[in-house]
């Protein structure tokens, strides 16, 4: 754990590692090269999973919300910019109070699950 808190890039992975490890019975896997790919066909599974739970948990657009999250995987960072955060989110007028709070905390979210993800591959 401290290898992993040591790298800036890897912190956001924590989780991930450890579930992997806590998951897997790593005597079973015959080299590294096996290990790194067992890892991430893991990793894929977590993120279609977390990014289903996510969806659901949020009530967004399902087919935008995966376009968003796969274009900012891609991009390795969630953007505020532009139209597509706001056609991922619930109908919801603007003008409602409650709007702007959702939509900061889906951004939030999905910029925590970019954090975690890039770099993974994979589908969402």
């Amino acid at each position: 754990k401290r290898l992993i808190r040591a790298s800036l890039g890897n912190r956001a992975k924590e989780s991930l590692v450890v579930d992997f490890i806590n998951q897997t019975n790593l005597d079973n896997i015959p080299d590294k090269a096996s290990i790194i790919d067992a890892f991430f066909t893991f990793a894929q599974a977590e993120q279609q999973r977390e990014a289903r739970e996510l969806i659901s948990a949020e009530s967004l657009n399902e087919e935008a919300a995966k376009r968003y999250i796969t274009a900012s995987l891609k991009r390795e960072y969630a953007s505020e910019n532009g139209t597509d955060l706001n056609a991922i989110l619930p109908k919801m007028s603007p003008l409602n109070p409650q709007y702007l709070t959702k939509k900061q905390s889906v951004f939030q979210k999905i910029a925590d699950f970019i954090e975690k993800f890039k770099g993974v591959g994979g589908k969402v």
